[in-house]
């Protein structure tokens, strides 16, 4: 049976005392628009952006500008596009979606649970759930996964329900935030056409 974290996110929040500080690991402005709106309202929230898969730097750069369009504060560390070069090795050829994608949401959940840790952060969560490309269930095991390890409350959630995505399309021509047509992963340009 398929798990509804959409749901599961509803009940989570409704639980809820005071705002708890969440770190909100982002891709981009597009992805995020449509989760700030929905979750926002709930949450002590700051953007957390980490995506050294996203390629070339120029990229990255024009990402993060468009993040100034949100009103929310955003984290970034640092782009190190090696150190996804590092993980996907063996895997350039995959199609999006695959174990590339795996690897690469993995560590920067990791990242994210790390830096929450490290800035006493209550919960974390992400925004990749929005994109239909990207599997909400495998999102939502490695979120649980690192909550197991690193003591920090991971918030289920599949964004795309509640027509999240195309909300986010929306948002995007309502704001004049730049809508990229590819992931970020520099493979995804060439195993995707």
């Amino acid at each position: 049976m398929k798990i509804d974290y959409n749901k599961i996110m509803h009940e989570e929040i409704s639980s809820f005392g005071d705002k708890p500080k969440l770190l909100l690991h982002c891709c981009c402005a597009p992805c995020s628009s449509a989760v700030i709106e929905r979750i926002s309202k709930y949450f002590d929230l700051t953007m957390f952006y980490y995506n050294p898969n996203i390629y070339p730097e120029s990229e990255y750069e024009l990402r993060k500008v468009e993040f100034n369009k949100l009103g929310v504060k955003v984290v970034d560390i640092g782009y190190n596009h090696d150190e996804f070069l590092f993980i996907a090795q063996g895997k350039e050829d995959e199609q999006e979606g695959g174990s590339r994608c795996q690897v690469c949401i993995a560590s920067r959940l990791k990242k994210t649970f790390e830096y929450a840790v490290e800035n006493s952060y209550d919960m974390v969560t992400t925004t990749l759930s929005i994109s239909p490309h990207k599997d909400a269930e495998f999102i939502n095991q490695i979120g649980e996964h690192f909550e197991k390890i690193y003591g920090v409350k991971y918030l289920h959630a599949d964004f795309k329900k509640e027509n999240g995505y195309l909300r986010s399309i929306q948002l995007c021509k309502e704001l004049g935030i730049y809508r990229q047509d590819y992931c970020g992963c520099e493979f995804s340009i060439h195993t995707n056409k």
